[in-house]
């Protein structure tokens, strides 16, 4: 890969601790005003590598590699920057705590007005968002794992009960992210012969089949999620799975922009948690596919190796993973089964994808493909269906403009600005517009599926093919990075790709630079594993073993252990060479091949040598 993710995430790091801290002290919000997503996303920048990529841990001040310090010495030296992050991590719970207790998730600024001539009401602006609850997660898990590490080390007392403290603020807000999630979650049911039904059937019949045939053999392939979906008790999502038994019923399931109006509260078994007020949604009672991308995206941190390993969840929170985990496993399967419902022709391959609602757009493929990747991730798809999802990926990187350069007046560009909107059904019932929410992660969004599909691939020749692709994706993105000010090396500068975008102000995008970070981050977690092992390399560098090994024995049975230093260490060092080999010819079957050619040219070497001192005899 041409990304260097090391020395990208560093300049990164570099760049947030000069954007963010003003006159020595932490500084909130960027291009937005500050609020719970964006500040979450900006700590993010420094929270994701720190504590999911092993080189960049700061939470053992003898342990932080040297360019690590380097990169963040703003912040202060090794001992210093951990203790500084607890006193901005804690600022950050505080500041999203209501006077009552309870956890504040608005979308705030993010929140887009419907109607250019009307600004959305505080009561509006104050609505939790789906976004807010995934990115809560995501930054109390990463916030609590460095906490239990970075207590290790401490001695002073009154470090400690900061750490204490920070730890049961993060801990509280995690629940109440869970808690919001679960009351996020929507089943929405309707008739095969109206329109969302229509619409659905459309999309899947990609063999022009009768739409009755098309509704019972969707009915047969999701049988298996709807009559999960009837297990569901807690949160949204309960009351509507009831009318699935008709069998002229259709369904979506996911998670809406936020809490579903009329979701039942969450009922916690310890009395001793308290998250304060579980505040009353007003969200459509359908999925949107951003969110849902969103909500699987920070569910899965939830049960990640190092959630385990740490046991960062306590028992309140494990009963909260568990229903969450189901409805992550029945969203992933459904729209995985919508995806690929023909097996000739993937409905996700009939570009761009269209919804029930009658929208369509190549930035809904893309989200339909992250679902897609996510799924084939959990059941370690096959190499023939993460290529077609490849494919789908290289498409979606023309079509959206990213690989391949546009045209005058080029509609894709929109894409990137401002963005894929999406109306917020129920927010006006608050009086005010309608609210949107615009999305503009389109370039990042696609590099990190393609890198997780190289991730999971097993042919080598694809993997490259799969980098190749992603490094295109990031050239492009490369383009995009600030240039000027304190901000310079974050996100997003659209102009610096396309021309015909106007510039915009050097104030960091926290939302863009934060997914471009997760991006780095998955790239340098891909380097870090074993390079794929390629059976015809690994039969021929074990042929190539087998006579080395065979002529080595040769040399001895022929007196070379009685021969002078200088052969005896010729043969040592062969004896080594061939034990690391076969050491590495089951993982590392390249190496082990040019190993053996090394041993082999040197014991060429000696019989060469021999022989002309027998010819000259």
């Amino acid at each position: 890969m041409r990304m260097q993710p090391r020395q990208q995430l560093l300049e990164v790091w570099r760049a947030t601790a000069r954007s963010s801290l003003q006159d020595g002290k932490w500084t909130w919000g960027g291009r937005d005003r500050a609020n719970s997503i964006s500040d979450a996303e900006q700590l993010l920048c420094l929270m994701t590598p720190a504590t999911t990529v092993e080189s960049f841990a700061i939470d053992q001040p003898n342990a932080t590699d040297e360019d690590v310090a380097a990169a963040l010495r703003l912040l202060g030296d090794p001992v210093e920057i951990p203790r500084r992050m607890v006193r901005v991590l804690t600022d950050y719970m505080e500041r999203y705590t209501d006077e009552t207790g309870t956890p504040i998730f608005s979308g705030d600024s993010y929140f887009r007005s419907a109607e250019s001539d009307r600004e959305p009401t505080h009561a509006q602006t104050a609505l939790d968002v789906v976004d807010s609850f995934a990115m809560s997660v995501t930054l109390t898990l990463a916030t609590i794992g460095f906490l239990r590490v970075f207590r290790s080390e401490l001695s002073r007392d009154d470090i400690r009960s900061e750490v204490d403290a920070l730890e049961r603020l993060a801990s509280t807000r995690l629940t109440a992210a869970m808690i919001g999630l679960l009351r996020s979650f929507t089943v929405s049911v309707f008739d095969a012969d109206a329109g969302f039904g229509k619409a659905l059937v459309r999309t899947a019949n990609q063999g022009e089949l009768p739409a009755r045939q098309v509704v019972d053999s969707l009915r047969r392939a999701l049988r298996q999620v709807s009559a999960t979906l009837r297990e569901v008790t807690i949160g949204s999502g309960a009351q509507q799975v009831l009318d699935l038994d008709n069998p002229n019923r259709l369904f979506e399931c996911g998670w809406s922009w936020g809490i579903v109006k009329n979701a039942p509260e969450i009922a916690l078994e310890d009395e001793r948690i308290d998250i304060g007020v579980q505040r009353e949604g007003v969200a459509q009672a359908a999925p949107y596919l951003y969110f849902t991308v969103v909500a699987l995206d920070g569910i899965a941190a939830l049960f990640s190796e190092r959630t385990r390993i740490l046991g960062l969840l306590n028992e309140e929170q494990q009963r909260l993973a568990r229903a969450l985990q189901i409805r992550w496993d029945l969203t992933q399967q459904y729209w995985a089964t919508i995806a690929s419902f023909d097996p000739v022709r993937w409905p996700l391959e009939d570009i761009p994808w269209r919804t029930t609602d009658e929208r369509e757009g190549d930035y809904l493929s893309l989200l339909v493909s992250a679902v897609t990747v996510q799924e084939l991730e959990s059941r370690r798809g096959s190499d023939v269906d993460l290529e077609r999802v490849g494919r789908i990926l290289e498409e979606l990187g023309n079509r959206g403009r990213v690989t391949r350069r546009p045209i005058e007046h080029d509609l894709a560009l929109a894409l990137h600005s401002p963005g894929f909107a999406f109306q917020l059904e129920g927010s006006e019932e608050l009086g005010g517009p309608q609210l949107t929410w615009v999305a503009s992660d389109y370039s990042p969004l696609l590099l990190k599926r393609t890198l997780q599909v190289a991730g999971l691939v097993r042919d080598p020749e694809l993997r490259g093919r799969l980098l190749s692709q992603a490094d295109l994706v990031w050239d492009h993105l490369v383009k995009r990075r600030l240039i000027d000010g304190s901000a310079r090396d974050l996100w997003d500068r659209p102009s610096g790709a396309f021309s015909q975008i106007p510039a915009s102000d050097d104030a960091p995008s926290w939302y863009y630079t934060e997914r471009v970070v997760e991006c780095l981050v998955a790239a340098a977690n891909l380097v870090r594993r074993s390079p794929l092992r390629s059976d015809q390399l690994t039969a021929l560098a074990g042929e190539l073993l087998n006579e080395a090994d065979h002529l080595f024995d040769r040399e001895l049975l022929d007196g070379g252990s009685d021969a002078g230093p200088a052969l005896r260490h010729a043969l040592q060092n062969a004896r080594a060479s061939l034990r690391r080999a076969r050491q590495l010819l089951s993982d590392r079957p390249g190496t082990a091949y040019v190993l053996a050619s090394d041993v082999l040219r040197e014991l060429d070497r000696l019989a060469a040598a021999r022989q002309n001192v027998f010819e000259a005899d």
